[in-house]
């Protein structure tokens, strides 16, 4: 058997298992798919896809259905993801570019995720330790109250207020504000410690310590331990779904409940070498979401993705659809944060 057919045999079931959520035969593929084959030899392809552990069957007389491994090898070899129409991305541009702030944005991505895919959406927060500077601002709050804000490169806002010993002289302010920006835009947050050493040298002793507490405020702001947090949207979908799981969607959920689970699941994802990542099944590693599939991308950052976002479905979800939905969002969550 060549290995193209076998892959053809398999996408072909991959596909109608997708669609019907029925067993497939060989009679079937016949019908359906412009195979060019025999029914036998598409019978003896699927046998030799069911020794290799790509295909099962369920139950007795009844056709066979994709097993992890065979979901594996079809989203492996995709040769294509399925374009979304110039009308849905325009609508997700809309939509996304309509938010007031990244709460918003990232609550309007989970919501879309969840309505193109019928499937579960995740969207994770940035992390402050992954972004980059954009831009610092200092406002002086009457003459003795200075408010630093720290905007980051995925639309992140940090605010600080400190209370000086001195009245503030603005001139002053001015070129901190002016020297603080050349020292830290553009740099990743675990790197402005060094950029940020020499900057107490270059101004006149009097305006020292002034210099110095602002330069704190902005390390110890930068070197919090803020919560890493993911959002969910489209649970209610699995109920939709239930036939998809042999005993019970109570395990998936409890699972989803889990935010140590999910983020742990995107940090391992986010190392993969695809620019879109999937876990199929067992490959999640953890029993509550055995029955499943999470399909996630990265999104946000001029230097490189800062946090992901994705979808979790049953293992027969419509993987090229599910990836081009997410990819979709992710990429325009990633410009609109580039805007500000």
């Amino acid at each position: 058997m060549s290995e193209d057919r076998r892959l053809d045999v398999l996408r072909a079931i991959v596909e109608d298992y997708v669609a019907t959520r029925e067993p497939v035969g060989s009679r079937a593929l016949v019908e359906r798919h412009g195979l060019g084959v025999s029914p036998a030899t598409i019978r003896n392809d699927m046998a030799a896809l069911e020794e290799g552990g790509f295909i099962a069957q369920p139950h007795t007389s009844a056709g066979r259905v994709p097993t992890d491994k065979g979901y594996r090898l079809f989203v492996d070899r995709l040769s294509t993801v399925k374009p979304l129409s110039q009308p849905e991305k325009r609508a997700i541009g809309a939509f996304l570019e309509d938010a007031v702030d990244l709460d918003d944005v990232v609550d309007r991505a989970v919501r879309l995720i969840a309505q193109l895919t019928q499937q579960v959406a995740v969207v994770q927060y940035p992390s402050l330790r992954r972004s980059a500077m954009r831009h610092v601002e200092l406002v002086p709050v009457g003459q003795r109250h200075l408010l630093v804000v720290l905007i980051t490169d995925t639309g992140r806002v940090e605010q600080r207020t400190l209370e000086l010993e001195h009245d503030l002289d603005e001139a002053v302010i001015a070129v901190l504000r002016a020297r603080l920006n050349v020292a830290a835009a553009g740099r990743r947050l675990a790197e402005m410690h060094q950029s940020l050493a020499g900057l107490l040298d270059s101004f006149a002793p009097a305006d020292q310590p002034l210099v110095r507490q602002v330069v704190a405020v902005v390390e110890e702001t930068l070197g919090e331990q803020v919560e890493e947090r993911v959002v969910l949207a489209g649970t209610a979908n699995l109920a939709r779904g239930g036939s998809d799981f042999a005993h019970s969607i109570g395990p998936v959920l409890e699972a989803l409940e889990e935010q140590v689970v999910l983020l742990r699941l995107l940090s391992e994802m986010a190392e993969d070498s695809a620019s879109i990542s999937v876990r199929i099944g067992r490959e999640t590693q953890h029993e509550g979401l055995l029955e499943t599939s999470f399909v996630t991308t990265g999104y946000g950052g001029d230097g490189g993705p800062v946090a992901r976002v994705g979808s979790i479905g049953p293992l027969r979800m419509d993987y090229p659809a599910t990836m081009a939905a997410v990819r979709a969002v992710a990429r325009y969550l990633t410009r609109i944060l580039a805007a500000g």
